[in-house]
């Protein structure tokens, strides 16, 4: 488990153009270089490691975006965010996911009562937030790994079966008797958040930050393949199952990203509302092994073991990222970055610099 932290260790350097800005959501590595993806984009970032300026430990920069209308036909407005949450590096394509849930206007201070009771009324879906795609990874002839439509080597972007208001998933989950009554539910009011993605072979882990039913957070394990171009949901065992769940005891809270090390599974939790509250790592583990050989539709896990507590402030420091460090990075040391949405002033420097931090296990 991470037993230290080292604060502001990671250097993040953006432009005032870039897609990606403070707000960060899912981050992946491939050798020397970092994705980074945002909450409020409808496309991703690419920074190459660069020399340290300062005392952090690692210097990213140099950012390239990769806007989503260029990869893939969105099911949105190309103008739409795609609230980008998870993100996974796994046989050459760049996998990401959108919250899937629906949003609710907030009050605001310089708005009379009537105006914030209806503005509090309103809730909405963003057509590009369901969205799971693969995005291929290819090397330019600079030698730099680019996201492209199609590579030469005929791997192509491709996204889950569905349109601006369902896919494949969420007509899935409609009629489920834990996610179901949840899925027309804003992600911040304890409805339908999909905040993690993990990947081991075609079997993707997708951790809910809602809804947190009793205590238990979850995570849906779903398959996929390819059909005509498009993803599609795919059995996961002889039975024909195209989903399992798995109950995990996070004390309350929530799933905020997921991330495979070996075979444990590492969980970054927080409060599933608007909450100013703890901000965990758990461990599930041997959990690859066991998601292969399990075949029951509905587990309940508890013998998850947790290591560190993250620090957050009032409105800012919220840890929405995690993913582990190449050991050409970490000079062999077992280490993981840390991302934050809402820095706050001792994560910034200047508007578009922003600092995440180190985890090692030593």
């Amino acid at each position: 488990m991470p037993s230290t932290r080292s604060a502001n260790a990671i250097r993040l350097e953006f432009t005032p153009g870039s897609l990606v800005q403070t707000n960060l959501s899912g981050a992946a590595f491939t050798d020397d270089w970092l994705w980074v993806a945002g909450d409020e984009a409808c496309g991703l970032d690419r920074l190459r490691r660069l020399s340290p300026v300062g005392s952090e430990t690692l210097r990213f920069g140099e950012v390239r975006d990769f806007p989503l209308a260029d990869l893939l036909d969105l099911p949105g407005a190309t103008d739409e965010e795609a609230d980008l949450e998870g993100m996974a590096v796994a046989d050459g394509y760049l996998w990401v996911v959108g919250s899937h849930g629906f949003k609710r206007k907030n009050a605001k201070p310089d708005r009379g009562h009537a105006d914030n009771a209806k503005r509090l009324a309103k809730v909405a879906l963003d057509g590009n937030r369901r969205l799971l795609a693969c995005l291929p990874i290819e090397t330019d002839a600079k030698g730099e790994p680019c996201l492209v439509r199609q590579a030469k080597d005929g791997r192509r972007a491709m996204r889950l079966k569905g349109d601006a208001q369902h896919n494949l998933l969420t007509r899935a989950l409609a009629d489920d008797p834990h996610f179901g009554p949840y899925m027309a539910i804003p992600g911040k009011d304890n409805g339908f958040d999909i905040e993690g993605l993990a990947i081991d072979g075609q079997r993707l882990l997708l951790g809910l930050r809602g809804p947190v039913l009793r205590g238990w957070s979850a995570l849906v394990e779903i398959a996929v393949e390819t059909h005509d171009d498009q993803l599609r949901l795919a059995p996961l065992d002889d039975s024909g199952a195209l989903m399992r769940k798995h109950f995990l005891q996070l004390d309350g809270l929530g799933v905020r990203d997921l991330h495979f090390c070996g075979d444990d599974l590492y969980i970054l939790a927080g409060p599933t509302m608007v909450l100013n509250g703890d901000i965990r790592m758990f461990k599930w583990p041997a959990a690859r092994p066991f998601l292969a050989a399990n075949r029951e539709p509905v587990r309940f896990e508890s013998g998850l073991t947790e290591s560190i507590a993250l620090p957050h402030g009032r409105g800012t420091n919220r840890a929405e990222a995690i993913c582990n460090v190449p050991p050409a990075l970490s000079g062999g040391n077992p280490s993981w970055v840390v991302l934050y949405d809402a820095p706050g002033a001792d994560r910034k420097d200047g508007e578009h610099t922003v600092f995440g931090d180190l985890l090692r296990h030593w």
